[in-house]
């Protein structure tokens, strides 16, 4: 709903001149929705990261400074750990999987003791989620970990490439997912929403990519679709991509 609101421009600029707070969870809002959003209606939307397991919340950028892209900082009460391949913190600035430990966190799947075991360990709940913070505390989503696509074995996160397509005025919404190839193990693969009335191919916006991103993270192919599969909560279903969207 942020995004629609962001680029409708039928809404008049004082709409929301009455709101207070503005909240978005649930998916990662797209940096150029969050910063359309302010500038149009001079409200800031606040960012929070949270997951059932985890009762739900567990960072909020409500009652602090704004910054884009974050979803703010942890609760108190709560610790979060960023950890790499190897069970270990990541440095300063690089991307790892947020664990989550503190009272908030469950004690398991009900009757289900190997799922239980895959989620917690010594404490720690694995999210599965993949993000970075900076010198301040503020938590920045990357990705899920198991939409990761490998290519000539460098790690590409969809998320990234989604919000460079997603800079483009052509281009209304956009999910990338991972292909096989033969030769590099994955390729990156876009699904494109146009924007009304846009006209726009798959070599500019590839072209477009390639402004802002390395080589072997740009998109090797792009769809152009009249919509994207999601689920009740409004998340793209990523693993539906090659089956469910409907081809313009």
């Amino acid at each position: 709903m942020w995004v629609a609101f962001a680029f409708f421009d039928a809404i008049p600029a004082d709409a929301f001149a009455t709101v207070r707070l503005a909240l978005s969870g649930a998916s990662r809002l797209p940096l150029a929705a969050a910063e359309q959003f302010q500038r149009r209606f001079g409200l800031a939307i606040r960012e929070g990261y949270g997951l059932t397991e985890a009762s739900p919340v567990v960072t909020s950028s409500t009652g602090m400074e704004v910054r884009f892209g974050s979803v703010g900082r942890v609760l108190a009460g709560e610790q979060v750990r960023l950890v790499g391949d190897d069970g270990e913190d990541v440095a300063a600035g690089d991307a790892g999987e947020i664990w989550v430990s503190g009272p908030n966190v469950f004690h398991g799947y009900w009757h289900d003791a190997e799922a239980t075991a895959r989620v917690l360990h010594d404490g720690w709940l694995r999210t599965g989620d993949i993000a970075t913070t900076d010198d301040d505390g503020y938590l920045y989503l990357v990705d899920r970990a198991k939409d990761l696509i490998i290519v000539s074995g460098f790690n590409v996160y969809p998320a990234e490439v989604e919000e460079v397509l997603a800079e483009h005025p052509a281009v209304a919404e956009v999910a990338v997912i991972g292909v096989p190839h033969p030769h590099h193990g994955e390729a990156v693969k876009a699904y494109v929403v146009p924007a009304p009335g846009a006209e726009v191919d798959e070599d500019a916006l590839i072209a477009h990519c390639a402004d802002f991103l390395a080589r072997y993270k740009c998109p090797s192919k792009v769809l152009f679709v009249d919509r994207l599969p999601r689920n009740a909560s409004g998340k793209v279903l990523r693993r539906e991509l090659d089956g469910t969207v409907i081809a313009s």
